[in-house]
């Protein structure tokens, strides 16, 4: 009923997951930056987060902690499961999970991946999923478990359909105030959850992006934004008071984490020109 991504590249680890079930979110993903990505699916046992978790943190290598949370689980045949850790990764596909269901896993200079689906139209779900993180090599890793996750609902997904999806991605030092969450969105409920996913993602890295392809604010662009800040009501109170002005609108956008002393970043300016005259 679900199909998943864990994956690790450099200190990012994160899990992605999309399917026909209310708030997949709220069961499937565990992520441990430095110690584990998890997914935990079909007739999903919880409690394997916690236990591949434990395992990995004491040092068990992959494979072994997954196939020993396996074997001490009477409902192991049901499950299915990715798991990411230090040392790679792997995958697993219960006998009895419901068709078509398959996972693959792999590691390489690009990092490490577990992708697996249960209720599949078939095959080329995992396929096209694990190509398209092949081809998103060297992307911030929550738009590459972002572009495996399209993929694989553009191959078609789930076989009964969508409901919900997930982006779980985590990194030292990265996201919000440096919290170290470079993604952690989730839709609960609604017909077309991957793109959903993906809209909230855009506006989540608009806001908590940090500044990026900046432009300094000096002639026609000064004059340009000194405009458009008019217009929402933040109008410059003298020449040197556009930054003073940038700053003030920003903070009541939400933008302040792509503020810039040194200009104005290009998805802000976009932002600007948008905005409806207040």
């Amino acid at each position: 009923m679900t199909f998943s991504i864990a994956a690790r590249d450099g200190d990012a680890w994160g899990v992605a997951v999309a399917s026909k079930f209310l708030a997949v979110g709220s069961v499937v993903p565990r992520v441990v930056p430095g110690t584990a990505a998890v997914a935990s699916q079909a007739m999903a046992r919880v409690a394997y987060l916690d236990e591949l978790e434990r395992a990995l943190s004491d040092g068990h290598p992959v494979a072994a902690a997954l196939a020993d949370a396996v074997a001490a689980d009477p409902g192991g045949d049901h499950r299915q499961v990715g798991v990411v850790g230090r040392d790679g990764a792997a995958s697993y596909t219960g006998p009895s999970c419901l068709h078509w269901a398959g996972g693959r896993s792999g590691s390489d200079d690009t990092g490490s991946w577990a992708i697996q689906g249960n209720i599949l139209t078939g095959p080329e779900v995992v396929e096209a999923m694990e190509d398209a993180w092949r081809a998103a090599a060297g992307q911030r890793l929550d738009d590459r478990l972002l572009a495996v996750l399209l993929a694989g609902d553009e191959a078609g997904g789930d076989a009964r359909g969508r409901q919900s999806a997930a982006l779980l991605v985590r990194c030292p030092g990265a996201g919000y105030d440096g919290g170290g969450v470079l993604a952690d969105l989730r839709v609960d409920d609604h017909p077309d959850a991957p793109r959903e996913i993906a809209r909230l993602h855009r506006l989540s890295t608009l806001f908590f992006g940090t500044a990026e392809d900046v432009e300094p604010l000096t002639g026609p662009l000064r004059e340009e934004v000194r405009g458009l800040l008019t217009q929402q009501g933040h109008a410059p109170g003298g020449e040197d008071d556009v930054e003073t002005a940038l700053e003030a609108w920003m903070g009541e956008e939400n933008l302040e984490n792509r503020h810039s002393p040194n200009g104005i970043d290009a998805r802000v300016l976009e932002v600007l020109r948008a905005a409806p005259a207040g």
